[in-house]
């Protein structure tokens, strides 16, 4: 079985980082979702489709080494950069002329 090792990434909804600390081990479906004949719902016929999410461990280590007792093949996704641009209140109403960019573009060159 193969299995994805990724930290989450913050919802839209969160500003705070709670949560992003962790390491989640997927599961990589092998088969492909179809709609139940009965109900309609998409399923797969992989029994770890409903593990989606449910283990997560503190660090990357800790989820290699319980991938590897499980004799599962593994993929690590390094996290994501997080890019903090320092603002200052002042940016949101300075006016930047078209003009006044191009001399400073000259001016760096």
């Amino acid at each position: 079985m193969q299995v994805r090792i990724y930290q989450p990434s913050q919802t839209a909804m969160q500003s705070g980082h709670a949560r992003t600390h962790i390491w989640v081990v997927v599961p990589v479906l092998t088969t492909k979702r179809e709609p139940e004949p009965l109900m309609g719902w998409a399923s797969a016929n992989d029994a770890f489709s409903t593990l989606r999410g449910k283990l997560r461990f503190n660090t990357v280590e800790a989820a290699v080494s319980f991938a590897a007792r499980n004799g599962w093949e593994y993929h690590i996704d390094p996290p994501a950069e997080r890019k903090v641009m320092p603002r200052n209140y002042l940016d949101n109403f300075r006016i930047v002329r078209p003009e006044d960019e191009e001399r400073e573009a000259a001016r760096g060159a």
